[in-house]
């Protein structure tokens, strides 16, 4: 295990060596729309233009190339571009998070745009700029509260922070994980541990759990593009024998028997090292500003799903996230469901909060596949810009 820990270390050095040459300044981009992520900023640029409504997902778009005549088009409306003042003019200007139209970004942008650059078809919907970027996947303004993608901040470009409840692909209540990561140029290096209230608030159907102490883990995303990251996880402290037989009671139903008294089901108390990989590739369905469907290996369980954020769809927003663990070597296949319901506040909650029902399909304890567990989830869009 030492042996393979170093060889992705080594692999890691390399490849972090080899992102730091690509990772060049941009050409200025002077005809782009601006992705819908900073909804304060969406919000002024309409007011400004007295459009009221405001909408913090309308399109917008900016073209600078002639400056005798620059312009911004909101839902196809063509407005003058010196109509706005100066100071949101330069906040459009420097936005980062950019769909260049003068390029042409197709689906194989994902493994290609690293060695060449292509334009963005507007009619279909490929993958953006930011979504295939190995360096910048991990930035993330939407907070879920139980498992799903990490929530994701940057510091300085290709440096950030991210950190999240639940694994990436378990369901909600189903774990007590919760990791933090420090990232910089693909590479992410963090802590795990746990955090119990997250497996206790539900005291039935808990065989199927996942349950850690605390550990650390380290990855990288191959630096041709955002569909590939590999990563070593390694328990630090063993969860104590007094832990485990208490939540081996009855009271928790962690444990299953048969009717000789031998275990059935039991939940897994996590130990030990895994190499773990995810196969993604970064898409957007329905208009959704963020998008994945992947294919996984963690903690030696096999994972697939997609996990979509502000879908649209006959005048509905949504957020959609579904993994299926089909092989485990310690669990039944387990089945998550998430389905969260935006536009249901208003003002600058309009489109900040979400929520919705999390559910969990699996055997149950009397042998049966059903609904194993069922609970509220939530996701916020925090802060104002990524």
């Amino acid at each position: 295990m030492k042996s393979k820990f170093i060889l992705i270390l080594f692999f890691v050095i390399l490849f972090s060596a080899f992102n730091a040459i690509l990772a060049q300044e941009e050409e200025p981009v002077n005809y782009f729309q601006m992705e819908p992520l900073d909804d304060s900023l969406f919000i002024y640029i309409q007011q400004e233009l007295f459009i009221d409504p405001p909408d913090p997902k309308a399109e917008i778009i900016a073209d600078l190339r002639d400056a005798n005549n620059q312009t911004i088009s909101i839902r196809g409306a063509l407005y003058p571009f010196l109509a706005i003042s100066p100071e949101l003019r330069a906040r459009i200007i420097t936005y980062p998070f950019k769909i260049n139209l003068e390029e042409d970004v197709n689906y194989g942008s994902v493994f290609t745009r690293v060695i060449s650059k292509l334009k963005i078809n507007k009619l279909s919907q490929p993958p953006t700029k930011q979504q295939i970027s190995s360096t910048q996947w991990y930035i993330n303004p939407f907070f879920q509260a139980l498992g799903g993608e990490r929530f994701g901040v940057p510091i300085k470009k290709d440096i950030g922070l991210s950190f999240g409840f639940g694994t990436r692909y378990e369901g909600a209540l189903n774990t007590n994980f919760v990791e933090a990561n420090f990232h910089i140029l693909g590479v992410y290096g963090g802590a795990f541990t746990n955090f119990d209230p997250l497996i206790q608030a539900l005291k039935d159907e808990n065989h199927n759990n996942l349950i850690v102490s605390s550990g650390y883990q380290v990855g990288y995303v191959l630096p041709f593009g955002n569909f590939f990251e590999f990563s070593f996880l390694s328990v630090l402290s063993e969860i104590s024998e007094t832990k485990i037989r208490s939540y081996s009671q009855d009271e928790y139903k962690t444990v299953v028997l048969n009717a000789d008294s031998t275990v059935k089901y039991q939940a897994w108390f996590l130990d030990g090292s895994y190499f773990n990989w995810e196969f993604r590739y970064p898409v957007k369905i329905l208009g959704s500003t963020k998008g994945r469907v992947y294919f996984a290996r963690y903690l030696n369980e096999f994972h697939f799903g997609m996990d979509f954020r502000e879908m649209s769809l006959a005048g509905s927003t949504f957020d959609f996230w579904f993994d299926g663990m089909t092989s485990s070597q310690t669990r039944q296949p387990q089945y998550v469901v998430n389905l969260m319901v935006q536009k249901i506040a208003e003002s600058w909650g309009f489109s900040a909060f979400s929520i919705g029902p999390s559910l969990i399909l699996s055997t149950k304890s009397d042998g049966n596949f059903g609904v194993l567990k069922i609970f509220v989830n939530f996701r916020l869009k925090i802060g104002s810009s990524l």
